[in-house]
């Protein structure tokens, strides 16, 4: 198996100390739609997620619940995979930090980078956020506040750790980014990240001391240290691959695909390259980069009431329409705004009366013909074929809101023709003529469906099919 028919991609890990909310869902849905087609090409497909279970801020929320850490990222854990049920997720690998595998890894991936000579020991003080876990530049700040979380306190921290020679990187990085100009994508991300490295890099701190905050992966050689919370997660994309033991699985699908929200730009497309560099490993293949989901214009926040779960969605569109109505959003982009009422809207103007209107109307048209054609006929189509090509020609790119657009400009157009034709005036010859066309044309819609609704697809797939193709029950019930 060569590197051209493999294809890995991995959401990052999602902390572990809240529930899902519909920005995690929308990267692994995302991931998915993703993987989904690079099957559909025959290539062999890893498709990595899992959680985050190390670091300050789990411990100190372990401790407050009364809990012990292991059982709280246990039952944290848990409500990750369980979405993998309710959004019909494709996932082959689940990686937990707390994982044995994992542990060894991080381990080896340490030795390996202090060989290298880019691990070494200070004393040292800075401005930390604890919702970030990371350190802060006074250049980062707002009015005093790290910007993402703007009510939590910095805490400045005066302690002896290990840290990790970014600022040897500053060059290699922008290399890599000059050489691969779409290596982030989209593109604005790319030269965000290039202008924080082109400004300077500062090593940053790998590790804790154990006894202020023991809940981490042990430091090899030194029981009074566990590693860094990010040092530590970031190495699960390549854990997931059986690295180091499992070289060969390893080789066959490195380097991956990531996607990320904003926030985790510099981690994914700075911090962790130069740790591979560091422990002579191949960099990502690319960075994708999602937007914030905000909520009427506000934050998600519990204290404003205005969260949206991903179970919720599901309970009121059902999960293939849950999963359209995320993508329609347009992820690896800018931010995006939601509200139940707009998601009402996108849901009976696509789904409802889009989708689902025009498919019933030409099954029920297409009932009186008990033969109305062969399947190889239909799938040989030139609408299928013209599918096939916009779907290489976007998802290629990972320009899923371009794919996204071009599926309801295919329903437009479909709508649109049967207002034309208008096959419901016809004699029963030119009425067949132009419903096969329709059929075609349908099925050919189903096809770009396919990697965003699977089981819609298949379902609509398999009956207009069919040689006598007879009414359709509603794709999509209208919300009461």
């Amino acid at each position: 198996m060569t590197q051209k028919n493999t294809f890995y991609i991995t959401t990052t890990l999602p902390y572990v100390n809240a529930q899902p909310h519909i920005g995690f869902a929308l990267e692994i849905v995302t991931a998915d739609l993703l993987a989904r087609y690079h099957q559909s090409l025959g290539e062999a497909v890893v498709f990595n997620t899992g959680t985050d279970e190390h670091g300050q801020k789990i411990y100190a929320q372990a401790l407050e619940s009364g809990k012990d850490p292991q059982h709280y990222v246990d039952e944290y854990a848990a409500t990750f995979q369980d979405l993998k049920s309710l959004l019909n997720l494709s996932y082959t690998h689940f990686t937990r930090t707390t994982n044995t595998d994992h542990t060894k890894a991080a381990q080896e991936f340490w030795q390996r980078c202090e060989a290298n000579g880019d691990i070494y020991k200070k004393n040292y003080q800075t401005l930390y956020c604890v919702g970030c876990e990371l350190e802060k530049q006074l250049s980062e700040l707002v009015d005093g506040k790290c910007p993402l979380h703007p009510t939590k306190e910095l805490e400045t921290r005066e302690e002896e750790n290990y840290f990790f020679r970014f600022s040897q990187y500053q060059d290699a990085l922008l290399k890599l980014y000059s050489q691969q100009p779409d290596f982030v994508i989209p593109g604005e991300k790319q030269h965000e990240i290039a202008s924080f490295v082109k400004g300077g890099l500062q090593d940053f701190s790998i590790s804790r001391l154990k006894e202020k905050m023991p809940w981490g992966v042990p430091v090899p050689g030194d029981e009074d240290h566990v590693m860094y919370v990010w040092f530590d997660a970031l190495v699960n994309y390549i854990s997931a691959l059986g690295w180091p033991h499992d070289i060969t699985t390893f080789e066959q699908f490195w380097p991956g695909v990531q996607i990320c929200g904003k926030d985790n730009l510099r981690q994914q497309s700075a911090m962790w390259q130069a740790m591979l560099l560091s422990a002579n490993l191949p960099p990502s293949r690319h960075i994708l980069v999602n937007g914030f989901i905000s909520v009427d214009g506000q934050k998600m926040s519990k204290s404003l009431g205005n969260v949206i779960s991903p179970t919720q969605m599901v309970e009121r569109y059902g999960v293939d329409a849950t999963r359209y109505l995320l993508m329609r959003l347009g992820p690896i982009g800018g931010d995006m705004d939601v509200s139940w009422e707009k998601f009402d809207t996108l849901y009976t103007a696509e789904l409802a009366n889009g989708v689902g209107n025009v498919c019933s109307r030409v099954a029920k048209l297409c009932e009186a013909y008990t033969d109305f054609w062969s399947e190889e006929e239909l799938l040989a189509s030139s609408q299928s074929k013209h599918a096939k090509e916009m779907q290489s020609t976007t998802l290629s790119r990972y320009d899923i809101t371009s794919y996204m657009s071009e599926v309801w400009q295919s329903v437009t157009a479909l709508d649109g023709f049967l207002s034309e034709t208008k096959p419901w005036r016809l004699e029963a010859t030119e009425k067949k003529k132009v419903l096969l066309d329709a059929v075609k044309h349908i099925v050919a819609i189903t096809q770009l469906l396919g990697p965003i609704m699977p089981e819609t697809a298949r379902h609509a797939t398999n009956h207009f099919s069919a040689k006598h193709i007879t009414a359709l029950k509603p794709l999509f019930p209208r919300l009461t």
